[in-house]
């Protein structure tokens, strides 16, 4: 599932950034340091617990409170993404070629070397 909004990008990329899981309160300090307007607490709760919901959080007790901290890497979300977009077509040969044309040249040169790396059965680094 999806981020829904800008709001859970944010926590997201919080979070992302977090050296660990964050409780409600920390997440929120860390939201209204860049806020265009302040967010209340209840506010980021309530996208938390969505979050969580949707299984982009894991929500851990401590204390009275809970901890919150994304259950997958960055990485590992956009290749969701990617590959869950790549299920939309029939025709996945013409997106993965369009993919290919769209990306930067140094993207297409790592995206080659992992590709080659695949498909020799080397480790990767």
């Amino acid at each position: 599932m999806g981020l829904g909004g800008p709001l859970e990008r944010a926590v997201m990329d919080v979070l992302w950034a977090a050296p660990g899981p964050l409780r409600v309160r920390e997440l929120l300090a860390r939201l209204n340091e860049t806020a265009e307007r302040p967010l209340a607490y209840n506010t980021v709760q309530t996208v938390a617990e969505r979050l969580a919901h949707k299984g982009l959080l894991a929500r851990t007790p401590d204390g009275l409170a809970f901890r919150y901290g994304p259950t997958r890497t960055r990485e590992e979300y956009v290749a969701e993404l990617m590959l869950d977009a790549l299920t939309e077509s029939s025709d996945h040969g013409a997106v993965l070629a369009r993919f290919a044309e769209g990306v930067a040249p140094e993207d297409a040169r790592e995206l080659f070397e992992a590709l080659r790396r695949r498909a020799s059965g080397e480790p990767e680094h």
